[in-house]
């Protein structure tokens, strides 16, 4: 018998919030900067729902835009701060850390942040 991979956190827990977040921002940022465009609060919080799916896992409609909306924010301010070769490179550190078992200053720095802005709204 093959032990059970261990449940996710709760949907609302602040840690996943947060890792939504950073998730939603990496997406965000890797939308801008291949297609020129910006997802809208509907589409960012449709991406979190479809996430959040896949484990079972859901958020009130409300919290999903915040999150949405909170991501927007966040990656307009990265992409106002850095000139395009260090956003790229941000992107790309984002996108790897997505993976648990990547390990990142730069994304530590910016889950920090997501935490930040979760904590202030």
């Amino acid at each position: 018998m093959s032990p059970q991979p261990p449940s996710p956190p709760p949907a609302d827990s602040r840690g996943t919030r947060a890792a939504l977040l950073f998730a939603l921002t990496a997406e965000r940022l890797s939308v801008f900067y291949e297609h020129g465009q910006w997802p809208t609060a509907a589409q960012g919080a449709s991406l979190v729902a479809a996430w959040l799916g896949r484990s079972g896992r859901s958020l009130p409609l409300a919290d999903r835009r915040l999150l949405s909306e909170l991501s927007d924010e966040l990656a307009r301010q990265l992409v106002g701060s850095l000139p395009r070769e260090a956003g790229l490179q941000t992107v790309h550190e984002m996108m790897e850390a997505l993976d648990p078992r990547y390990e990142s200053d730069l994304a530590r720095a910016l889950m920090a942040e997501c935490t930040k802005l979760l904590d202030a709204a």
